[in-house]
């Protein structure tokens, strides 16, 4: 399930998130790419050293974690430190899939992946973020504050920029669910619960669908 979500961030927090990285040490993306990616990889990053790292963390944790839609499609279980990446002119990065496993022992299993856009698609040419799926290629340049959802498993890549700046925060995540199409039943069934909520309250019909919903969280979910 590939998923958009609009305004995770508001333009206060881009406006913050902007200047704070301008002042950070980049270092080459190439550093943190895995061995065949890295031959395909041509950006910057903010190094995991730098001095605001741990606030552009944060402030981009925390922007995800109350956002009700991005918790429902993701159901995160873990989520692995945010990359921050600039590509200027002539900068990309090549197809490739994203690692499934990530960091030191024990490592994370990698279900899902997510690319939020921090800046304004008009400022940039180029820069489309790629992602191949059965019926085709996707390509999206969303809005700044917004973000983009995908199986970890994808094959996508981010094409050449050719003008301007495009900053972006990357992360993954395992999900406490690990098949897409039991999160999509129930990213579907949360969504339908609210809807029936919004609409008639707490009917007989909302707990019959509640009770059911649980049910296949308990059947599903690793913790």
């Amino acid at each position: 399930m590939l998923i958009c979500i609009p305004d995770i961030l508001n333009a206060d927090q881009l406006s913050k998130l902007s200047a704070m990285m301008d002042k950070q040490a980049f270092i080459d993306g190439r550093e943190t790419a895995g061995w065949a990616a890295a031959n395909v990889k041509k950006n910057k990053q903010v190094a995991n050293n730098s001095g605001d790292y741990d606030v552009l963390q944060s402030l981009v944790s925390e922007a995800l974690a109350v956002n009700r839609y991005f918790a429902m499609a993701s159901m995160p279980k873990v989520v692995r430190p945010i990359l921050f990446s600039r590509y200027t002119s002539g900068m990309s990065y090549g197809p490739h899939v994203d690692n499934a496993l990530m960091g030191e022992a024990p490592q994370t299993r990698i279900d899902l992946a997510f690319t939020l856009f921090l800046s304004d698609p008009e400022s940039y040419e180029g820069g489309e973020l790629e992602i191949d799926e059965p019926a085709g290629t996707r390509s999206f340049k969303l809005s700044a504050g917004a973000a983009v959802l995908y199986p970890a498993n994808s094959l996508h890549q981010v094409t050449e920029v050719v003008s301007g700046r495009r900053d972006v925060a990357v992360g993954w995540i395992q999900s406490l669910v690990r098949e897409g199409d039991k999160r999509r039943v129930l990213f579907e069934l949360e969504n339908l619960r609210a809807t029936m909520f919004a609409e008639t309250g707490k009917t007989p019909a909302f707990d019959t669908l509640t009770r059911n919903t649980s049910d296949l969280w308990r059947m599903w979910a690793e913790n």
